[in-house]
């Protein structure tokens, strides 16, 4: 213990000042300085956001082990609600903080950024922003949704801005819907209490909600019911800590027991979703089967467990898969769409045209969007709409005003021809996976693709979807390639196993070692500016499991030179199908003492051996 003491002393003194001086001040004794007194130095490292002091316990919470020293820490060490950092926020466009929102600076930047035809520039120049702000009520984040066998679901908020009260009506910025909130519950761990209002600062539980997910934005805001539908504009696309979820990339099918439950499986899948927001579900076009992705193999693994054990759902799990993505090689030829039938019992026609073709390096990350042209990157496919101008006629048939019908938009225009793209986009031409790596082009003339009211935008969305469609049939007929999730692979075992983890790693497993123990060995792929830990300074207890007595990261100090039983850390780039149950082989190969964390890095595409056998795998034959 004293020398934990001793390790936790010298590391609060190289970024708090404060303890520095105390340390000098009882003559360099460690031992002798108050527990109160480390306990604030670690609060003013953990708040100062510049600082890479992290507490860490350790404990079992199944077995009730470590639970009070961390709850205990919680409140010791954590901010209160006026020291957090300002919550990032986002409206349409414009990103900013929760405090710009409310003195009004984020409106006037969305104004600034919107289209010059939208029905929210023209809002916001008849409105003031302060007076669009002061009516709004409260604005609270969904950050858990969970369901309870005997209250149902119950969406867990936390109030950012404002009161919530009872029988309030709540607008999902997400979802574009509104719902009441009938009740407001103070839960005490699984006791509640009726509550009359929350206000900022509070968290509380508002059951009935038959929407809400995890992620989503409530507000409230004066005149706001479910009668007269959404708050104007900008205020309607307000987001609290905006999370983006990055794409999934392993999936397993499911399927009920029976066709009897085929409907309440579906909706316990709805209900799934609802709580993580990282699940996704899809429906196989070609078998119908139901597909369910998430972020890894754990993560599926705990879903299956949550559907089947605490949801109650009679289903079956399948294999869980790599998900892959198909990417083009060769762009195609200019390909028109007319779409000329009912939709949802509406008359809908519109056309326009599309081309596709493999993105290059330096595309990635581009976002423009004025009037007559918008572009997005969206699950790595760059899509650009674009719209006749009348300034320049050379891509007009015949002559045009710049004015468009009153159902329409710019803003909704770019929106549907977008959203088009990217359902096309979702399932591949000769491999049921999404495209990647693809540039999309829509081009509309708007003498020639939009027939007054009959052009709304289900039809601009399927003209969009076949024109899109249609251009990747065209590119797919020099071939496809299969692309690959590639992961950045962090492995730390002790120098007698460093030999056969970087075989494994390299020859058994096709990856590419970049550096050991920080000392680069490939100059590709290696992240520049991460700080580093060094093991020499932090204090561990001694290994029980070392036959020679061991030695501990602080002893290890006395003595640099020595690596013989230090940990040796191997990064490398590997791909993610041969991670697949790594963790067991490794413990294997290293008897139990190698660990590894992974992150995704990005779409590689496969080649030599492994996509033939790939093709064959895919293919059946």
């Amino acid at each position: 213990m004293k020398k934990a003491r001793v390790a936790l002393v010298e590391l609060l003194s190289t970024y708090d000042d404060a303890m520095v001086e105390k340390f000098l001040e009882l003559k360099e004794r460690h031992l002798e300085i108050p527990a109160a007194d480390i306990v604030r130095s670690l609060r003013r490292c953990v708040l100062d956001q510049d600082s890479r002091i992290v507490p860490v316990y350790g404990g079992a919470s199944f077995r009730n082990i470590g639970v009070q020293p961390l709850l205990d820490a919680i409140v010791q060490l954590m901010p209160n609600p006026g020291e957090a950092p300002i919550p990032e926020v986002s409206v349409g466009r414009a990103d900013g903080n929760l405090a710009q929102l409310l003195n009004g600076e984020l409106l006037l930047k969305e104004m600034q950024t919107a289209p010059s035809d939208s029905k929210r520039s023209k809002k916001l120049n008849t409105r003031q922003p302060m007076a669009v702000i002061s009516n709004l009520e409260a604005c609270a984040l969904a950050f858990k949704v969970v369901h309870d066998a005997r209250r149902g679901t119950l969406v867990y908020v936390r109030v950012y801005s404002g009161t919530i009260q009872r029988r309030a009506s709540l607008y999902n910025t997400n979802l574009q819907v509104t719902e009441p909130a009938p009740r407001l519950l103070r839960m005490y761990a699984s006791d509640s209490v009726d509550i009359p209002s929350l206000t900022a600062g509070q968290i509380g539980v508002i059951p009935g909600l038959k929407y809400a997910r995890t992620g989503d934005t409530l507000i409230s805001y004066i005149g706001g019911s479910q009668r007269n539908g959404s708050p104007p504009p900008p205020i309607n696309s307000l987001q609290l800590r905006p999370i983006e979820v990055p794409p999934a990339v392993f999936f397993s099918s499911v399927e009920s027991n029976s066709l009897g439950e085929a409907k309440a499986v579906t909706e316990t899948l709805n209900l799934l979703i609802r709580e993580d927001p990282s699940l996704q579900l899809t429906v196989d076009e070609d078998s119908g089967q139901t597909l369910l992705s998430g972020m890894g193999e754990f993560h599926l693994e705990i879903a299956a467990d949550r559907l089947i054990k605490d949801l109650k759902a009679k289903a079956t799990m399948g294999k869980i898969e790599i998900a892959y993505r198909e990417a083009l090689l060769f762009p195609s030829q200019p390909r028109t769409a007319l779409v000329n039938r009912e939709i949802a019992g509406k008359k809908a026609k519109a056309s326009c045209t599309a081309t596709v073709r493999p993105m290059t390096a330096d595309e990635g990350g581009q976002n423009v969007y004025d009037d007559y042209e918008k572009t997005i990157t969206e699950n790595g496919n760059l899509i650009t709409t674009t719209i006749s101008s009348p300034e320049d006629p050379s891509g007009l048939s015949d002559s045009w005003s710049g004015k468009l019908p009153s159902q329409l938009s710019f803003e909704t225009l770019h929106i549907a021809l977008g959203n088009g793209a990217l359902a096309a986009l979702s399932r591949g031409i000769h491999y049921p996976f999404p495209f990647h790596n693809v540039h999309v082009t829509i081009t509309i003339d708007p003498c020639t693709g939009i027939f007054n009211t009959d052009t709304t935008t289900a039809a601009l969305s399927s003209a969009s979807r076949e024109a899109t469609k249609s251009s990747l049939i065209d590119a797919a007929r020099t071939g496809t390639a299969i692309m690959e999730h590639v992961m950045d692979v962090t492995v730390s075992t002790d120098e007698a196993s460093l030999g056969a983890v970087v075989k494994d790693l390299s020859s058994e497993r096709g990856g590419h070692v970049l550096s050991l123990d920080d000392v680069d060995v490939s100059t590709s792929g290696i992240r520049e500016n991460i700080p580093l830990i060094d093991l020499r300074k932090v204090y561990a207890p001694r290994d029980p499991f070392d036959g020679g007595g061991g030695a501990t990261l602080a002893d290890e100090q006395e003595d640099t030179t020595s690596q013989s039983r230090g940990q040796r850390t191997v990064k490398a780039r590997v791909p993610l199908r041969e991670m697949m149950g790594y963790l067991k082989h490794l413990r294997s190969i290293t008897r139990g003492r190698g660990s590894f964390i992974m992150s995704a890095d990005r779409f590689e595409r496969v080649v030599g051996q492994r996509e033939k056998a790939l093709r064959k795998e895919l293919r059946g034959y």
